[in-house]
């Protein structure tokens, strides 16, 4: 085999041993192995360098990483062909940079920034990337021990930005262990280094399986029913069926389990969609129902996603995402929304505020307005759904806690889901509608996410999807019930409250943010002797 082919077999190796783990099927473990194939690619061009240019390895990882995304995400297609190859193609082009970017730095600057840099460079891609206006962190590396919960209990302290950092330290020592064991056959030279292999793997996972059965939840019960109504998103939800024909759907399961004890019903994203006004909440029909339906139960409190609108009166109240109703002088804006019923009155209204882009927003609308009226002729939406600028906790009739709702995509951002329980949430409940995927990985993977928060934030989680899975899920991100895929039904279950915040909750994506610094250190020792090393060949 000449050396081209293997270059290119161990690339796709790399792509297949990351796969499993976004698999309901796979374990995370493997992930600790997965990127050495692309380091033995990349130790190659660098032993190599005076008769291969850096871009080759961007080539190689490139190959490595799109087979990755397309076989962990290509479901995506279901629901938006060109979401699909966007996704797969701006993935793989950002994580090719990044390992191009950790080439360079090894081959102008040694082995030790070498190697550091890749540890901070992709801590830093996966953070810009989760935050900024073009994101979709579904692979971070560390959501993939999303399967693996009794290992990596320790994210109550690191996020899975711990497991990105777990990964990475662990590839690079088995890399070079295994390297130093080629080039001299023996044990006996390598054991220091393989006894540090052995700590790094062992220690998070020993701590983690200790914390796993040793932590056990303050009991503060709260009796919560889900709904899961499985009403078609394509063919019946939005246009196919009234909406008081799915209330009707909805109050019927909901009733089915109800009691005199129940605290909560959840129900799932978009759920109301009848042309409903935040102005006017009270007017509407289907909150009318609700309230109705609450009169039988008086303890309890109702949530529920909404598409709803609210109209702008001020103009100095007008939002940069906010539309005009032609022939009027009326601006409003149009959101992804969740809110709160009880025997109060008050109606509580969170509005969704991560968006998928594409689909709830377009991008970088400020500097691209000059595509509005070109994107508009061809059929095409330049509009955006509005946001808020905060997180917030339904108030419970309880005094001691809330219920933070993160609203489908959003839940997979961790420090952004840790915002609500810093707003006082001491339950989370996740509402989605996961049905635009079809029975495909995606509403598994999504689902599984969801355990992560729960380690995070230590807190229980009810998760409501009009189609998918529902489920409910334990502090330490045990799933202690859930529905089928695609029908109709309803669960209920008892979920603790809880008001401690871990130390993630408190400090958020830390480690990510230390990487910045670090980033820029080796980004700038590795300029600097690029410099060095040019003005010498003069």
């Amino acid at each position: 085999m000449n050396d081209k082919k293997r270059l290119i077999l161990y690339s796709v190796f790399t792509a297949v041993l990351l796969t499993p783990a976004w698999y309901q099927w796979g374990s995370g473990l493997i992930l600790l192995i997965a990127l050495v194939p692309l380091l033995f690619v990349e130790d190659y061009l660098y032993q190599e360098r005076a008769q291969h240019r850096p871009h080759k390895f961007l080539l190689y990882s490139f190959l490595a990483f799109f087979i990755w995304n397309l076989l962990t995400t290509w479901w995506i297609w279901n629901a938006s062909e060109v979401g699909m190859v966007l996704a797969v193609i701006i993935n793989s082009i950002l994580m090719s940079l990044v390992m191009w970017l950790f080439h360079i730095t090894h081959r102008n600057a040694g082995n030790g920034p070498g190697y550091f840099g890749l540890i901070v460079y992709w801590l830093v891609y996966e953070h810009f990337y989760m935050n900024g206006e073009i994101n979709w962190p579904w692979l971070n590396l560390g959501n993939g021990f999303a399967n693996d919960i009794s290992i990596i209990q320790w994210y109550e302290y690191t996020g899975t930005f711990g497991g990105t950092l777990w990964v990475l330290v662990s590839n690079i020592l088995v890399f070079l262990v295994l390297k130093q064991y080629i080039l001299c056959r023996k044990i006996k030279p390598l054991l220091p280094q393989l006894i540090l292999l052995v700590l790094v793997i062992i220690i998070p996972i020993s701590f983690s399986l200790y914390r796993y059965f040793t932590y056990h939840e303050k009991e503060d019960p709260r009796e919560v029913v889900v709904i899961q109504p499985n009403i078609d998103p394509y063919n019946e939800k939005f246009m196919g069926m009234e909406m008081d024909t799915q209330m009707q759907i909805l109050l019927h399961l909901a009733d089915s389990l109800g009691t005199q004890e129940t605290d909560y019903f959840v129900a799932p994203e978009t759920f109301i969609n009848n042309n409903v006004w935040v102005n006017d909440l009270q007017d509407n029909s289907s909150i009318h129902q609700l309230c109705g339906f609450l009169k039988k139960y008086p303890r309890a409190h109702f949530i529920v996603g909404l598409t709803c609108y609210k109209e702008y009166t001020n103009p100095d109240s007008i939002t940069p995402t906010a539309n005009l109703i032609r022939g009027t002088n009326i601006y409003y804006d149009s959101f992804n929304a969740s809110l709160q019923l009880d025997s109060t009155g008050r109606i509580p209204v969170y509005f969704k505020s991560k968006l998928v882009v594409g689909v709830e927003k377009m991008p970088y609308t400020r500097y691209l307005r000059f595509l509005k009226k070109l994107t508009l002729r061809l059929g095409g939406t330049f509009r955006s759904h509005g946001t808020q600028d905060y997180r917030v906790s339904f108030p419970s009739s309880r005094k001691d806690g809330g219920v933070g709702t993160p609203i489908c995509y959003e839940s997979v951002f961790g420090e952004f889901v840790t915002e609500y329980v810093t707003a006082g949430a001491t339950l989370i409940f996740v509402i989605t509608n996961d049905g635009w995927w079809g029975n495909t990985p995606g509403y598994r993977q999504h689902h599984s996410f969801s355990r992560l928060r729960a380690i995070e934030n230590r807190r229980s989680i009810a998760r409501s999807a009009n189609t998918g899975t529902s489920s409910f899920i334990n502090q330490k991100g045990q799933v202690l019930q859930h529905t089928g895929y695609w029908v109709a039904a309803a669960i209920r279950g008892t979920l603790n409250s809880n008001n401690e915040l871990t130390f993630y909750t408190r400090h958020g994506d830390y480690i990510p943010r230390a990487a910045y610094f670090f980033a820029l250190i080796v980004l700038l020792y590795t300029l600097t002797m690029i410099f060095i090393k040019r003005r010498h060949k003069r």
